[in-house]
């Protein structure tokens, strides 16, 4: 690499490509403000409705953590995963238990009190909402303030973004610290090139690592920050060098961070959880629907669990197709030496998350959300690029508009575009597909495990507490989450066994019921749900808009017995 040192001291975008900008950044109080209506805009999506759908499994396993934690102190309970983000979902049930026991709430429950969806999936929605600052100041340093403010915006009102950020697990949390850690890093880049005092900015850099691996443990995550870092040590030039002390103490504040915001990894109980969870012992199901097939679904497998095409039909059908054509333009940008250095940064993002999870069997297309904010930076080099043309194009016309106005107004459409996607969706944002995927399949049937994330079972568990005989069996595929709603529903004499284990159906007779819903079809009752639909109706069908989400059957004699029989073969 021979770059001169002073797109090593910037890192921003050079003129040839991107000429003038239309932000000035010296003006703290418009940015201030811009983001600020951003973060609100943003927040006010993520948290519409945030108990619109009823809790997965997986989010009730954090709900049961933080009863544990309140009851118990701290315990190993979820201990496969780290304590960060269940000490957030703990705070914010205190508070939503205090807001519950005041007199106005008192005075009219149904309608004013916070239910425990909300609670549990509030601190991910402010911090989803906040991500775009983060993500402006990352992409400030690195290519500019319009293309940052076009990444932020991108981020606030994106359907997926927006739908990762509401739900109750970890991957929110982990990108939300990688950036806050990206954005020291790279500002401590820019204080050594201009000679200024840059440790600060490490040992904060350490201990927003630090956060990170207390939200989720993925520590080869740094190797993007690290080979950033690298790509500049081979340069006489560059003064951005921390040396062995520096790195050395650089992990002891991580270290320390991460210790103080996982206190739960001294407990052995924890370490236990942990060893079986990397074992595969805490795999419940043996597949994973993608398109209508079924795919082993574990990490072992490597490229014979989970296709390696999954994220890129993902990003095909699940982002607006605005934002999708734009991140390929973008990411042809990325090769272009007139971008800037801060392209590497990108780069190594991107190849760093694509490389493992492409060739890695197991898949969810939630850990999508550590990528999309490099997609969706990608994008806004794309949308910004794109934006020049037009107004290049557009100023050679007789009394058009002037260069300014026109790159702000294409760059607007196109961030209006996903904004309009997104509220189009609400509230059932994860069901959104783009009008490339509506052509191909119907809504819910890419990755419906995924899109639908048990978001039908509260619902139903309310519609068999309605139907069900007393004592009655109910056989789901999430049965312990199944019980949770049952009980809610005050139905406790309800047993709730799960739909493949033959032994428990082979003991159901009239009158026990039977929960199936998308994205929980696998090897071991495939055959027993095509069969239950052909043979049978349902006593209740549970319908996001109009997209099928779960089914209630109540078994005749007719229908038990083969439900028995089937489980046998």
């Amino acid at each position: 690499m021979s770059a001169p040192a002073t797109t090593i001291t910037t890192a921003r975008i050079r003129p040839e490509l991107f000429p003038e900008q239309i932000v000035n950044v010296s003006s703290r109080a418009l940015v201030v403000a811009a983001l600020a209506a951003l973060v609100l805009s943003g927040f006010a999506l993520r948290a519409y409705r945030l108990d619109a759908e009823g809790l997965s499994e997986d989010e009730l396993n954090k709900v049961r953590a933080v009863d544990e934690y309140r009851t118990r102190g701290l315990t190993p309970a979820n201990g496969e995963h780290p304590f960060l983000m269940k000490a957030l979902l703990t705070a914010s049930a205190v508070a939503a238990d205090r807001w519950n026991a005041t007199d106005y709430v008192s005075a009219d429950r149904a309608a004013r009190a916070i239910p425990q969806e909300t609670w549990a999936r509030l601190p991910g929605a402010i911090l989803g909402a906040l991500t775009s600052v983060l993500i402006f100041l990352v992409a400030l340093e690195l290519f500019g303030a319009e293309v940052a403010f076009i990444a932020a915006a991108l981020w606030a009102f994106d359907p997926q973004a927006v739908a990762f950020n509401r739900i109750a697990k970890e991957d929110s949390f982990l990108a939300f610290f990688f950036l806050l850690a990206n954005v020291f890093w790279l500002r401590g880049q820019r204080a050594a090139e201009e000679g200024r005092r840059a440790e600060p900015f490490y040992w904060a850099t350490g201990v927003a690592f630090g956060a990170m691996m207390a939200s989720k443990y993925v520590p080869h995550f740094i190797g993007i920050s690290g080979s950033y870092y690298y790509v500049f040590q081979g340069l006489r030039e560059t003064r951005w060098r921390l040396g062995k002390r520096r790195w050395l103490i650089f992990f002891v504040f991580m270290g320390a961070a991460f210790v103080v915001f996982n206190p739960t990894i001294l407990l052995p109980g924890t370490w236990h959880e942990m060893r079986t969870f990397a074992g595969e012992r805490r795999i419940g199901h043996d597949s994973y629907e993608l398109m209508g097939e079924l795919y082993p679904n574990q990490m072992s497998l490597w490229l014979r669990g989970v296709p390696w095409y999954f994220y890129y039909v993902f990003m095909a059908v699940k982002l607006p197709l605005t934002v999708a054509a734009t991140a390929v333009v973008g990411f042809v940008l990325l090769f272009r030496r007139r971008l800037g250095d801060g392209r590497y940064f990108v780069l190594f993002w991107l190849f760093l998350w694509f490389f493992p999870f492409s060739v890695l069997g197991g898949k969810f297309t939630r850990y999508f959300t550590f990528a999309l904010p490099a997609v969706l930076i990608t994008a806004a080099v794309g949308t910004h690029f794109v934006a020049q043309a037009f107004a290049r194009a557009v100023t050679r016309l007789r009394e058009g508009p002037n260069v300014v106005t026109a790159r702000a107004l294409a760059a607007s459409l196109l961030v209006c575009l996903s904004a309009y996607a997104t509220v189009t969706a609400a509230p059932h944002y994860r069901l959104y597909t783009n009008a490339l995927g509506a052509a191909l399949r119907p809504a819910g049937d890419f990755f419906p495990h995924d899109e639908f994330y048990d978001s039908g079972v509260r619902d139903a568990a309310r519609e068999a507490a309605r139907l069900a005989r007393p004592g009655a069996r109910v056989a789901s595929e999430t049965p312990e989450l199944f019980q949770h709603y049952a009980r809610l529903a005050g139905r406790d004499d309800l047993t709730s066994v799960s739909l493949s284990d033959p032994a428990a159906l082979a003991a159901t007779r009239e009158g026990d019921l039977v929960v199936t819903a998308p994205g929980r079809r696998y090897f071991s009752n495939s055959a027993l749900v095509a069969r239950l639909r052909a043979e049978s109706q349902p006593a209740a069908v549970i319908r996001h808009g109009a997209v099928e989400a779960a089914r209630v059957y109540v078994l005749d004699a007719g229908g038990a017995g083969a439900l028995s029989a089937a489980s046998g073969r």
